[in-house]
């Protein structure tokens, strides 16, 4: 009866996280560029169970495995593309095909599909709260003005014609999964070198979140069932525990 309240709070622990991660999933689905997580749990332990005798236990019977507990495994990003949306917006930009944007703030590097940018207060290309964004070649992208335009393939002109860079867009030979680490909303680092690619760049549009809200408010509700039956379930453990320490105990 004692395993009961591991399995239950293991229960309960478990889909708190996945709540955690749903919400936060729909609180970004406005967040251009943004992946949706799943988080994924496992057991923490299976044990073997076997049937013994009253007296004589050498003759054991295996009767089948359980699992003790559920442990948090992962959180799975989804790194599908989602469609762009047009804004209309001289510093807003979108990947076709694969890749990232890199951003770099002092000596950190970081990876995003957000293309929201603004011209600093030093007329920097800027992904606001993360810094500076990087050309082809590595290079923070000078701009001094919002009146620009850009062709096909990233290259950002001032007003005046002049090029100001092309716009840089990364990607990396290893999977994403054992490569980017979460550093906020749509943003991850990476320790690994990430490489230049050809990918176009759509000037004045924004790709979407590829959060689904039906989905996510599915996945919600039958999570926040599970929380409630194991908060349920554990208070009848309770109550039975309860009950066996203060009458059956007192025979």
């Amino acid at each position: 009866m004692f395993k009961g309240f591991y399995d239950l709070t293991s229960g309960m622990l478990s889909q708190t996280r996945n709540l955690d991660v749903i919400s936060n999933n729909m609180g970004n689905i406005s967040t251009p560029g943004y992946k949706a997580d799943t988080y994924v749990d496992t057991t923490f332990r299976e044990m073997m169970f076997s049937r013994v005798g009253n007296r004589d236990k050498t003759q054991t019977e295996e009767i089948g495995r359980q699992t003790m507990a559920i442990a948090p495994s992962t959180v799975y990003t989804d790194y599908a593309h989602a469609s762009p949306e047009e804004t209309g917006q001289p510093l807003d930009f979108a990947i076709n095909g694969q890749g990232f944007f890199q951003v770099q703030n002092g000596e950190q590097n970081y990876f995003t599909r957000n293309g929201s940018f603004i011209v600093d207060n030093e007329g920097f290309l800027t992904l606001p709260s993360h810094g500076h964004v990087l050309d082809r070649n590595g290079q923070p992208i000078y701009l001094g003005t919002d009146d620009i335009q850009v062709d096909g393939e990233g290259n950002i002109f001032r007003g005046d014609g002049t090029l100001a860079g092309r716009l840089g867009v990364f990607d990396f030979t290893e999977d994403y999964q054992d490569t980017l680490l979460h550093a906020g909303e749509g943003v991850y680092a990476s320790e690994a070198q990430a490489q230049p690619v050809d990918s176009p760049v759509q000037w004045k549009l924004l790709e979407n979140s590829n959060v689904d809200m039906v989905r996510e408010m599915t996945r919600m509700m039958s999570s926040q069932r599970a929380l409630q039956s194991a908060a349920q379930v554990l208070k009848i453990y309770d109550q039975l525990m309860t009950k066996a320490t203060t009458d059956i105990g007192r025979v």
